[in-house]
């Protein structure tokens, strides 16, 4: 019996499908600390104009983005966040969270959030359940696509 040669079904898969492509997560930064128009995301995610043009596209196209025009002559939009794209800003977070532990040390972190409680935001994913930190050893995978397990394809 051959292998199977499809990926595992993922939702983390089809994300980054749709946000993994490099400048996608860092146009969302951006808009989502308010720097929504073309020449700002220029500047601040150093991508090359053409590919910019391309992730905004996508990403309005997708839902997570709005275009708005803020000029008629000449001809300018802004981008802000939807639902969706606010709902992607916790994993923005947890990346610069991340970020923070493992590439900068406390003196040199690029940026520093502050909560509207007035200390600094340290990003922690919790159950909505029971209001627990998420551990990985607290974690029990339960795949839902028929023929995968956890370890992979079932024999078919």
């Amino acid at each position: 019996m051959a292998a199977r040669k499809d990926p595992r079904p993922c939702s983390i898969a089809d994300t980054l499908a749709l946000v993994g492509e490099k400048y996608s997560l860092l146009v969302l930064r951006e808009v989502c600390l308010g720097n929504g128009r073309f020449d700002q995301l220029v500047r601040n995610t150093g991508a090359p104009r053409d590919i910019l043009a391309s992730r905004l596209r996508r990403l309005v196209d997708a839902g997570i983005l709005t275009k708005r025009a803020y000029s008629e002559r000449p001809q300018r939009f802004e981008y802000r966040p939807t639902q969706a794209g606010l709902e992607l800003e916790p994993v923005l977070l947890t990346l610069m969270a991340w970020g923070d532990r493992h590439l900068h040390g406390d003196g040199d972190r690029p940026m520093v959030l502050e909560h509207v409680c007035g200390n600094e935001l340290v990003p922690v994913v919790t159950c909505t359940a029971c209001g627990d930190p998420v551990r990985h050893e607290d974690l029990i995978s339960h795949p839902q696509v028929p023929g995968w397990t956890v370890s992979g394809p079932t024999a078919a």
